[in-house]
């Protein structure tokens, strides 16, 4: 069960040489910026595990990790799908009108004429601009899955959290 407390920051999806390295996929940017959060908490299924990191270093496009008390590729192999997930407390705060992806993920899209479009179900990168994932619900106009780009001023005219919900210039057709 997720715990309300702490984000995800990242997955475990391989290992790296012979002795006990991790490749991770990082959600953070930069992505070495997972690394200064500690401990990290892993989670797979039920199975929760609080780990120490002992060493991480970018390697090319990706991330490759040591962590205390994983020294072979057999013990860095059982750890491969395990989620990253710090404490709330570690992360930092961020300036007024701005959010972290987590606190989209959930919000209800409207576009400017009050149509429901659907749900954010997560963020990608896109290099060019953030999207939003939107997922549809029982009170979405339709059943689509949509591709909105996360354009403060341009497409996203409101974030409301408490609310819940985000407005957008999106036209039902696009």
């Amino acid at each position: 069960m997720p715990d309300v407390n702490d984000i995800r920051l990242g997955s475990i999806n391989g290992s790296h040489g012979i002795k006990g390295w991790l490749k991770v996929f990082s959600y953070t940017d930069p992505l070495e910026a997972i690394l200064d959060y500690s401990p990290w908490i892993l989670r797979k299924g039920g199975v929760e595990k609080e780990i120490t990191i002992k060493d991480g270093q970018a390697s090319g496009k990706r991330l490759i990790v040591q962590i205390e008390g994983v020294d072979t590729r057999d013990q860095a192999e059982d750890l491969i799908g395990y989620e990253v997930h710090v404490n709330m407390d570690a992360i930092p705060d961020l300036e007024e009108g701005e959010l972290y992806w987590f606190q989209l993920e959930g919000l209800v899209v409207k576009n400017s004429v009050g149509e429901v479009l659907g749900k954010i179900d997560h963020m990608l990168e896109t290099g060019a601009n953030d999207v939003m994932v939107v997922e549809a619900t029982n009170d979405s106009i339709d059943k689509e899955q949509r591709l909105i780009p996360y354009l403060e001023g341009d497409v996203v005219k409101q974030v409301d959290q408490e609310a819940g919900v985000v407005i957008v210039d999106w036209d039902s057709d696009y």
